[in-house]
């Protein structure tokens, strides 16, 4: 998970979103950026230069306009997530300039040929690279329906979170009744998410936080364990509450700083689901160390390789908004942030400041 991994994550994130956020790229920022001055004006963040937050700028671009099997979509709510902040600092290269963005929601304003979505449609999608705009050109597989019932805000904070959570739960390593798991910051978007489906499952789960605050969060989410890391050796207390090496799972978002210790509480044949690198990536390791008495999983999981193709997306978003209508998943929008402060909100989850999901509102 070095440098070449961090290589190898950035070519094939592009080519995960390539048949999708390349075209995208051409439409909704390159070709926009390119002098196409005869289509009218929108507003958006583009990125031209990789780095800290202050390299996204608010700017008028060209609006997109559909071909074959794409659709436009007026941006009601974009929901942040750290995997932007990877394509913003170019741990995950994108071709420059563009617009940020994979998740949201909003209304279908134009269609191109060949597509079922209808204009006038409410659609969400957690696959769509240019969401930071006030509109975005989006292919036609990637959106998905939002049940009649359910707020724009709340589709748009419940996809890529929402998603992810469900294919950790559910397919990376499915949750049986009796499994103690261990899930890294509980209070963020994921984990109370994760929280939740993971009790619906029937496990036991012991999470993570940093302050009294996510961990009434946590707790209110179904949290059996909520341990502050920053008073508590989180090794030591899930150890002295399970045991040595009692764990069936680990859901480490955070990486460098956790792995280490996580590895150490997993019990024989235990998973080690490495789903993100928000304290940094983890260094290169001894892949001795899975072996011995235990033999040991460890996965970097990503969600485009759990919503490849549009049958496995529509499931996947059925469970997880059918949940949401039925009252069953609780979706904590914990900030709003106006799109054109998107460097602000960028600062906010680096910083560790937020809770639940970040949006960005176009209209804020």
């Amino acid at each position: 998970l070095g440098d070449s991994e961090t290589r190898r994550l950035g070519d094939s994130e592009t080519r995960r979103l390539g048949n999708s956020a390349t075209r995208q790229l051409g439409n909704s920022a390159t070709r926009q950026l390119s002098g196409r001055r005869n289509l009218p004006l929108m507003r958006a963040i583009v990125i031209s230069e990789t780095g800290g937050p202050d390299v996204m700028t608010w700017t008028e671009v060209s609006e997109p306009a559909p071909g074959p099997g794409q659709v436009v979509v007026a941006v009601a709510a974009a929901g942040l997530n750290y995997i932007d902040t990877y394509h913003r600092t170019g741990l995950y290269p994108l071709p420059l300039p563009f617009t940020p963005g994979l998740e949201g929601a909003g209304k279908v304003t134009a269609v191109g040929d060949g597509v079922e979505v209808s204009v006038g449609d409410h659609v969400a999608w957690s696959n769509g690279l240019g969401t930071y705009a006030e509109q975005v050109l989006l292919d036609a597989s990637q959106v998905v329906p939002v049940p009649e019932g359910i707020e724009m805000e709340i589709a748009a904070a419940v996809m890529l979170q929402g998603l992810t959570a469900h294919y950790l739960a559910h397919s990376t390593y499915p949750l049986q009744p009796g499994d103690q798991c261990l899930i890294h910051a509980g209070a963020g978007g994921v984990g109370l998410l994760l929280i939740q489906m993971a009790k619906k499952a029937g496990a036991e789960v012991f999470t993570t936080v940093s302050t009294d605050e996510k961990a009434e969060l946590a707790a209110a989410a179904g949290a059996d364990h909520v341990i502050n890391y920053r008073e508590q050796d989180f090794k030591k207390e899930v150890e002295r509450i399970a045991g040595p090496q009692a764990l069936a799972v680990v859901y480490d978002g955070v990486g460098a700083t956790t792995f280490d210790d996580g590895l150490e509480l997993l019990r024989t044949r235990g998973t080690m689901a490495l789903f993100g690198q928000s304290s940094g990536v983890v260094p290169p390791f001894n892949l001795a160390r899975l072996g011995g008495a235990r033999s040991l999983y460890v996965t970097r999981p990503s969600l485009f390789a759990y919503v490849a193709t549009r049958d496995e997306l529509l499931s996947r978003s059925h469970d997880v908004l059918g949940w949401v209508s039925d009252g069953s998943l609780d979706v904590r929008i914990g900030q709003r942030f106006a799109l054109a402060d998107a460097s602000a909100a960028h600062a906010a989850i680096e910083g560790r400041s937020t809770t639940g999901k970040t949006l960005l509102l176009p209209e804020a």
